[in-house]
């Protein structure tokens, strides 16, 4: 509780009291039986979120994860590649020439961190090829994070770990199966490996992966059947993005496209965001705002950080880990 117990004594005003109010909204909300979805947005696998979102599997204290196709394979590109991550404490300083020597080495850079081509893509295309490859023979199609799953269950990648396996998300997700949404895929490095693949012609079905709209079906099929009003879904929303922006539209969706009024909306709401309202920016609307969208109530737990989620976002597991 040492954690803890330094952020009640220090946080007590603006982002900071935010902060603590949202992180004792999360534990209220799964202490009344509700669940909770997590949202990732931006680079957070990068930034080694995984580390605490994946002990936050193993503890139940999430129940669905929604990302970017970004957020879920850089887990993985950690995951086996960890050891030639170059980190460039002063990125800020870099000419475009500096630029251009990381690119002929093939380090793409993520803020203050190079992903090593070879060892991260490279390594995993060579992976999940022989998977898709597989399902497109058979004539059988997967959602990106189900081609993953199969992955990790296999085995194949496991000479290949250099972090501890406890810091995966994608490896805590895949052994409870837990539920992932993963909207705009195709806007990702394998994304981009995939359609290139598929334009060769050695995958055939371009459908041999499963789409966004799948996606919002079984995100609608599984809040219809997990939601009730004594069990309600949380949203716990890291960053803007499509990521938050797609998963939470599916309860308007089924209110008014599909006429099941019975479905309850959201039941708690948090934001860790620096987007600045009133620019046209959906990233950087006040919760409020979403009342008239149909996805929150008048009565809703919401909460707004406006921070750094790569500082905020882990003092709040921490609360809600207890530590």
């Amino acid at each position: 509780m040492h954690i803890t117990n330094f952020i009640r004594h220090h946080f007590r005003h603006f982002n900071a009291a935010a902060l603590v109010d949202a992180a004792d909204g999360y534990n209220k909300h799964l202490a009344d039986g509700g669940k909770m979805m997590i949202t990732l947005a931006g680079a957070m696998s990068t930034a080694e979120m995984g580390i605490q979102l994946a002990e936050l599997i193993r503890q139940d204290k999430v129940q669905i994860i929604s990302c970017t196709g970004a957020n879920l394979e850089e887990d993985i590109f950690n995951l086996v590649a960890h050891d030639f991550y170059e980190r460039v404490p002063h990125y800020r300083d870099l000419t475009a020439a500096d630029e251009h020597e990381l690119l002929k080495r093939h380090m793409n850079r993520v803020t203050d961190t190079c992903i090593p081509e070879e060892e991260a893509m490279r390594r995993i295309e060579h992976t999940v090829l022989k998977h898709w490859e597989k399902a497109d023979q058979a004539g059988e199609s997967y959602f990106p994070h189900e081609f993953f799953y199969q992955i990790l269950k296999s085995g194949d990648l496991e000479q290949y770990y250099q972090i501890d396996p406890k810091n995966s998300w994608m490896l805590a997700a895949a052994e409870k199966n837990l539920p992932i949404i993963c909207p705009g895929w195709e806007d990702s490095t394998l994304g981009n490996i995939y359609a290139g693949h598929v334009i060769s012609g050695d995958i055939k079905n371009v459908h041999t992966m499963k789409t966004g709209i799948q996606y919002m079906m079984y995100l609608a099929d599984w809040y219809t059947n997990t939601a009730t009003e004594e069990s309600k879904i949380g949203f716990f929303q890291i960053g803007g993005g499509i990521a938050g922006d797609f998963p939470i539209c599916v309860v308007p969706m089924l209110h008014q496209d599909l006429q099941r009024h019975d479905v309850p909306l959201w039941g708690y709401f948090c934001q860790i965001s620096d987007s600045t309202t009133s620019y046209g920016s959906y990233s950087g609307a006040v919760p409020n705002e979403k009342i008239t969208w149909g996805k929150l109530g008048e009565k809703t737990p919401k909460f707004i950080i406006e921070s750094d989620a790569t500082i905020v976002a882990p003092l709040v597991f921490a609360i809600v880990l207890g530590q």
